[in-house]
């Protein structure tokens, strides 16, 4: 993600100042994270034209298109540049892919809903790749005030997840793009593999004791399905990237429905658990994908970050989360991923109701480490790429 969300590169998407101005700053990180995401993955992105890609993002809104405007500074491009709708066509429309394009709100779950939705187009054979992706940025007050009168926030700004100092969630900026392909077409093609998605599922909590209150059953059921839909057994998953906010209500009733399903163990082999949003805060629509980001990341290293401690340094466990009875452990510390198999869960929970999990594995082959450990000379080609060459001086 860039640092400035107003620093775009806009004609290389052809894309005019005068329009660029107009564009929500989520939709021009979305484009911008698209095309380093492709390269990521050794697609050009300039040869995807007609192609079946579909495009998937989670978003949740425009608070760009909450700021106050007068009449007379409505434009021609201001409809198409505050629609949460047109996140997901601008990028179709830019890239020149013809697969489905839409956006995801399901609230905090949309972008790992968004992963979801393209996994299932990619398994029926729908589309032959998937742009997914999830943004959040604030940019209005109003729903910082909403969401303190809720009493969903913390005082301190922080995410403490698990941690008796847990009292809310603290809101964070992000955005992250991520590219999906049948293995079989990523193997043929030599794109690089960081991570294989093996299962994904998604539920609603239904009635539960209150609309924005989670529902432990629903939860177990969900983790239950997507190891079934996976193949694996409870005990082969080594890691979960928890939902985690760091509320008191909601960490709990998260940490009984993982150790109810990945508690299925052995004592000595407890299940490591984090949550990337004691790092980042909560990234709300694009909090999924980041999630499944760390993940990937762990098991193509092989290596789990430990948990941060709250802000007062402590890392006294939340009195209501029995870690020792659900076999689950925090770690303090980064360590090596502890068996040869690398599986992990991310989970993702909107206050809508609808939740999401997936299992991510190494990719079980020897992996392209990229061109900085490829290099065997002094000299190197550094190459530079734009649009023009205004932009390439830049």
């Amino acid at each position: 993600m860039t640092e400035d969300p107003g620093a775009f590169d806009a004609s290389l998407f052809g894309i005019s100042p005068r329009e660029a101005a107009e564009i929500d700053p989520q939709q021009r990180l979305l484009l911008e994270l698209c095309w380093q995401a492709l390269e990521s993955g050794g697609l050009a992105p300039d040869g995807l034209s007609g192609s079946e890609v579909g495009v998937y993002v989670g978003v949740t809104g425009s608070e760009y298109g909450q700021l106050p405007r007068r009449a007379e500074q409505l434009g021609p491009y201001t409809a198409t540049g505050v629609a949460a709708n047109v996140a997901a066509g601008r990028i179709a429309h830019a890239l020149g892919v013809r697969g489905p394009a839409l956006a995801v709100d399901t609230a905090c779950s949309s972008s790992l809903m968004a992963v979801h939705l393209a996994r299932e187009a990619l398994l029926r054979e729908e589309i032959e790749l998937a742009i997914v992706g999830g943004v959040n940025l604030m940019l209005a007050p109003e729903l910082f005030v909403a969401l303190s009168r809720m009493g969903a926030l913390a005082p301190d700004g922080r995410c403490k997840p698990f941690l008796a100092s847990a009292d809310g969630y603290g809101r964070g900026e992000g955005c992250g793009v991520v590219v999906l392909e049948r293995v079989a077409d990523a193997r043929r093609h030599g794109h690089h593999i960081h991570a294989r998605l093996r299962g994904s599922a998604a539920n609603h909590d239904g009635r539960s004791a209150g609309l924005t209150v989670p529902s432990g059953r629903a939860q177990r059921e969900l983790l239950e399905r997507a190891l079934a839909r996976a193949g694996l057994e409870a005990d082969e998953v080594g890691y979960v990237e928890a939902h985690g906010t760091g509320t008191p209500l909601g960490d709990p009733i998260e940490l009984r429905a993982i150790g109810e399903v990945y508690g299925r163990r052995p004592a000595e082999r407890p299940l490591v658990i984090g949550a990337l949003k004691a790092n980042l805060g909560h990234l709300e629509a694009a909090a999924g994908i980041a999630g499944l980001i760390k993940a990937a990341l762990c098991v193509e290293r092989g290596v789990i970050p430990g948990q941060p401690a709250g802000s007062d340094g402590q890392r006294d466990i939340n009195p209501r989360i029995d870690l020792e009875a659900a076999r689950v452990e925090l770690p303090s510390q980064r360590r090596p991923w502890p068996e040869p198999r690398r599986v992990a869960g991310v989970s993702a929970f909107g206050f809508s109701g609808t939740n999401v999990h997936l299992l991510v594995e190494d990719a079980a082959e020897p992996i392209d480490a990229g061109p900085a450990v490829r290099r065997r000379w002094p000299e190197h080609l550094l190459v530079l790429s734009a649009a023009g060459p205004a932009a390439l001086a830049e």
